[in-house]
């Protein structure tokens, strides 16, 4: 069988990175992720990843920090450079050729973001992290994912998280909940369900771009999803 998709934007919590721990970056996690994406890298599929930064830092109150919005998002994009870096390591480790680009310059340890250079590395089949967000101050990961994805021409939003897929509720407060295998943008809004935050999901909504909700910490389940099999849930419409 051949894959459904040829080029993806994988978006990846930082948490995750977490694993069991409370803080910081698990190695076994990052090494799962990283056969995970060569699974489907062999089938041809062109991967491009948006990580966030929660694992390390994230924006806090201004009251109860004393640290300004903005400053606050940006130490949260230093974060997901950092993760990046991490996640690259990991990727390579197993063979892959990889790219680290970054919204805001540190050409010691990453390319600037450039469209255009993002989608060659892609066409030639190594794997593209996107670190520092949308290189802007109040705006999300989820945001930055939804915006490189369109930029890149992705056919699909993977967005890996703890749960598989979208609930009528939340699965681990509610065990009555139940699991959608496909809902359209309208219906997310209509019942107030919390899939990406809003100026990411009407990005996704607007460019006709769908995003598959789908648990990335079970092994296997991203190749499941790459190849159409019922993992996770599927935005569209």
């Amino acid at each position: 069988m051949l894959p459904k998709y040829k080029r993806i934007l994988l978006k990846l919590s930082g948490e995750a990175l977490m694993g069991d721990a409370n803080y910081g970056i698990d190695p076994k996690v990052v090494s799962q992720y990283a056969y995970d994406i060569k699974s489907i890298t062999d089938l041809g599929v062109q991967v491009a990843i948006v990580i966030g930064g929660g694992n390390i830092y994230r924006g806090m109150n201004e009251a109860e920090s004393g640290i300004e919005r903005a400053q606050g998002d940006y130490m949260g994009m230093l974060a997901t450079v950092i993760n990046g870096m991490a996640l690259q390591s990991g990727l390579e480790k197993v063979g892959l050729y990889t790219r680290l680009q970054s919204a805001i310059k540190m050409e010691q340890i990453a390319e600037p973001y450039i469209r255009r250079r993002a989608i060659r590395h892609v066409e030639k089949g190594r794997v593209v992290i996107f670190g520092g967000g949308t290189g802007n101050p109040y705006f999300t990961t989820d945001t930055a994912a939804s915006l490189r994805a369109i930029e890149i021409q992705a056919d699909v939003i993977l967005k890996g998280t703890r749960v598989d897929g979208i609930y009528t509720a939340d699965p681990e407060k509610d065990k009555t909940a139940t699991r959608f295998e496909t809902i359209t943008f309208s219906e997310v809004y209509q019942k107030s369900l919390n899939v990406m935050d809003m100026t990411a999901f009407t990005l996704c909504q607007e460019n006709k771009l769908p995003i598959i909700v789908f648990d990335m910490n079970r092994p296997g389940n991203l190749l499941n999803v790459i190849m159409g099999k019922n993992v996770g849930t599927l935005v569209k419409g």
